[in-house]
């Protein structure tokens, strides 16, 4: 398995750098890493410690946080249910999805179903409410990054992800011999897709298996240092950006035969605009050699909905 030319870029870096680097990396495989950040590595270790524990429940109970008919976008979606666009064989995972708590009063939240949070274990919803913050403070600093790659101003996404509908999403994929997963001959724990959203922070637990697909049909290994953040681009940014930063297929691969018996955790930040943004080409990504692909505005609720028609998580 190849692995791509991509080094951990350090957000503590000069601008100038971190900019450059960052572009560099997104333009070529729709993907990064990214260490420095400043997320506390114990707030990290605390989420990991209640992202297992809460996995570690029974089905029964963690099923009582599942909401019939809502998308997944809050609380529990069960093993089984969400597959990628056009795949024929389900995922290997089950997830919890916290999403942007909103105190009355904004204009976004009739669109945003209000959070869901388990009895058990204690501290689960103090703990993920941090890390949600610590993520959206650190997706607008990498936006901003891009924003200068692309001529924009630095500060040109911030109206558009203030209110955000962005979700951070606890990963479990069970052992793929457990008897949870029945799972057929050829079901992976996450088949290849791209993301929906602007942009992705991962952050990957302990077990090896994400690979991204590069332009030449090779798929490549993505293993981030200790502690960095994955960074991929997805639907949203790349439509807007006309393709210049790309939206790169990726998927989790089951493990090696060795470590067929042990979990897989991950805790990625999908970044999302408002549901009203529109999503109109970037002029200056418009040229005779990259024409417009996309002439008609779409908002991003609209965009949302389709995609997760398409995943299974919408009807």
């Amino acid at each position: 398995m190849h692995q791509p030319a991509m080094t951990a870029i350090s957000l503590a870096a000069d601008q100038a750098s971190v900019t450059a680097a960052l572009g560099a990396s997104l333009r070529r495989y729709g993907f990064a890493l990214v260490c420095d950040h400043g997320i506390d590595p114990a707030l990290i270790a605390r989420g990991w410690e209640l992202t297992q524990a809460f996995f570690a429940l029974s089905d029964a109970e963690k099923r009582r946080y599942f909401v019939e008919g809502g998308a997944g976008a809050r609380g529990y979606t069960p093993f089984g249910i969400e597959i990628a666009k056009g795949a024929v064989f389900r995922d290997l995972k089950e997830f919890w999805h916290v999403g942007r708590d909103f105190s009355g009063g904004s204009q976004c939240d009739t669109s945003m179903p209000p959070n869901l949070w388990p009895e058990r274990p204690k501290g689960f919803r103090e703990t993920f409410a941090r890390l949600y913050t610590e993520f959206d403070r650190v997706g607008a600093a990498i936006l901003a990054c891009i924003a200068r790659d692309l001529g924009l101003a630095p500060h040109w996404f911030d109206g558009a992800i203030a209110e955000g509908n962005s979700v951070l999403r606890l990963l479990h994929y069970p052992p793929v011999a457990h008897p949870v997963t029945g799972a057929p001959p050829g079901a992976i724990r996450a088949g290849a897709h791209e993301d929906i959203n602007l942009i992705t922070l991962l952050l990957g637990g302990e077990e090896a298996g994400l690979e991204l697909l590069d332009r030449d049909g090779r798929w490549l290994a993505v293993d981030p240092p200790a502690g960095a953040l994955v960074v991929n681009i997805g639907d949203m940014l790349q439509r807007l950006t006309n393709h210049v930063l790309p939206s790169t297929s990726h998927r989790v691969r089951n493990p090696e035969v060795g470590r067929a018996g042990f979990s897989r955790y991950a805790m990625p930040f999908f970044l999302h605009p408002c549901s009203d943004f529109n999503i109109v080409t970037l002029p200056h990504c418009i040229s005779a050699e990259n024409p417009d692909r996309y002439p008609t505005a779409i908002t991003a609720d609209t965009f949302l909905g389709e995609r997760l028609r398409d995943i299974g998580l919408k009807r």
